[in-house]
This record gives structure tokens, sequence and C-alpha cells, in this order.
């Protein structure tokens, strides 16, 4: 596109820089260097104090709402005790004194293993079946209504079906996170396949991209940020399912050692492996979180 202004408004543009008076010399240093670093750190450690301040804040009124319910019901544990059993939980995580007594480690790792394997599953099905059904319509007619009656079904209905099936609990576990799993990235997959720009669709038209160069062109691409929405929303939900599920089967996993803990009248260590699920759940979302700005970033530069 050509500028629309003539010669003679180039010039008279240009006059007021003429009259401040400014001499010819030589050049300065570029903007960047001399721009205050100093105070962008400054302000970027202010803001990292700011958020540490109210995350201390609302941690500090959670504790002290933990302590009143503690001081009110002989038992609940307070907050002191909690962090005590916490404590001596870490002090040997991995420690193996038979099946019914293991340390709280081996009981996280048994866990994540289901998670990880039930996830993947999920992730790989859910990403293919996604892919197809938002980019043919007719696909989406067709199995739509299907997702739609299975996916509000609560996880542990599934769970009798899948033990009927293998006949073994620990597997049925894995499967009982496939089936729950899968809902949010098939759904948040197809959505992305589905709202592909049309001025995309037509530059494959015209460069007469098969199947392949449009999926590793066109496709993948556009849906990336929605499979990535949906495999952290499978990922939290898969790890909450697998607490209840443990919860039901086996003697194994932090699901296990929850109720196990309960039953023996342990409530502190009870309130010890809540922490370590929710700082599990916390570090597993924050991997996908990063990985989904890393998308977004790369979606933005291409």
């Amino acid at each position: 596109m050509t500028s629309s202004l003539t010669p003679t408004d180039q010039t008279d543009q240009a006059e007021p820089a003429v009259a401040t008076g400014a001499q010819p010399g030589p050049p300065g240093p570029p903007a960047a260097s001399r721009a205050p670093t100093t105070g962008a750190r400054g302000g970027r450690l202010a803001e990292l104090a700011r958020g540490f301040g109210w995350a201390v804040l609302g941690t500090a009124v959670v504790v002290l709402l933990w302590q009143l319910a503690a001081t009110r019901s002989a038992d609940v544990p307070a907050p002191l005790d909690g962090a005590r059993t916490l404590i001596d939980l870490l002090s040997d995580p991995f420690y193996d004194n038979g099946p019914n007594d293991k340390g709280v480690g081996l009981h996280l790792g048994t866990s994540l293993q289901r998670v990880f394997t039930g996830f993947a599953m999920a992730a790989v099905f859910g990403v293919l079946a996604g892919l197809l059904i938002g980019a043919n319509r007719r696909a989406w007619l067709a199995f739509n209504p299907v997702i739609q009656v299975l996916r509000p079904v609560s996880p542990l209905a599934w769970f009798p079906i899948w033990l009927a099936v293998f006949k073994d609990a620990p597997q049925a576990s894995v499967f009982v996170i496939f089936i729950t799993a899968l809902w949010p990235t098939l759904i948040n997959t197809a959505a992305g396949a589905a709202q592909i720009p049309q001025d995309h669709r037509n530059v494959a038209r015209v460069f007469r991209f098969g199947r392949i160069a449009y999926m590793r062109h066109v496709l993948i691409p556009n849906a990336l940020p929605s499979i990535i929405t949906g495999l952290r929303l499978s990922m939290g939900i898969a790890w909450m399912v697998i607490v209840a599920v443990e919860m039901l089967s086996g003697n194994s996993g932090i699901g296990f050692f929850v109720w196990d803990s309960y039953n023996a009248g342990n409530l502190s260590s009870v309130v010890a492996a809540i922490v370590l699920i929710g700082l599990v759940g916390l570090i597993l979302d924050a991997i996908l979180v990063r990985l989904s700005r890393k998308a977004a970033i790369e979606e933005v530069q291409s």
C-alpha cells in the first residue's frame, strides 16, 4: 500500500524536527541500553513480593479457620498436628514393610503411574478422535449425542464395569481414569478442529494439500491451543478421580492411604495426605499451564 502523503506533506512534517535546533552529532546508544533495567527488575520483584504476600495472607486465613474448627471439635486435628504428621511422613516416604505398611512416597508413585497410564491413553485416543469428529461434520453429528450421554456419568459408576471386564482392581482403576479423562480432551480437540478459519481452508485448497499436509500445516496447529486446554482439564480430573477409585479398590495408592488412615482413626495422616495430593496436583497443572503458554506463543509467532 502506497503512502497518501505527497512530497510537500512529507517536507512539512519534517520541518518541526529541523526547527528544534538539534545539531548533528555522533549517534547515541540504543534506546534499549538506555532503559532503566534496574527499575524494571525492581518492579518485577515488587510484583512478586506483592503476590507472595497475598498468598501468605490467604494461607493464614485458611489456617485460622482450620484452627477454629479444631477448637470446636476434638476429632479434627489442629494445623500443627497436621504439619507434624506431614513432616513425619516425608522423613521416610519410601519405606516398605509389607503390603499394608508402605511409605506415602510409594503410594504417591503408584497413583501417579496409574494416572499417567490412563491419561496417556485418553490423550492419544481423545486427540485422534477429536480431530476426526471436529474436521468431519458427519462424524460430529453421529458421535456427539453419544459423547453427551456418557460424559456426565460419575467415574465411580464405571469401576464395577471395568472390574467385571478385567477382574483386576488396579487395571480397572487405570481404565476408569481413561474413560473419565477422555471427554475433556476429545471435546476441546473437536471444538478446536471445527473452528479453523475459512481462509486457512481456502489456502489449503489453493495449494492442493493432501490429508497429511492439511493435518500438519492447518488442522493440528489451529487446534493445538484447544488440545492443550483439554489435556489440562483431563489431568486435573484424572488426579481427582484416582483418589476416589483407590478408596474402593486395591491396597495401594494415595487414595487407599487416605481411606486406611481414616479407618485407623488417624485423621492427622488424612490431612497430611490431602496437602500432598493438592501439591502434586498443583505441580501437574503448572506443567500443563507452561505447555499451554508455549503453544499460545508459537501460535502467535506463526
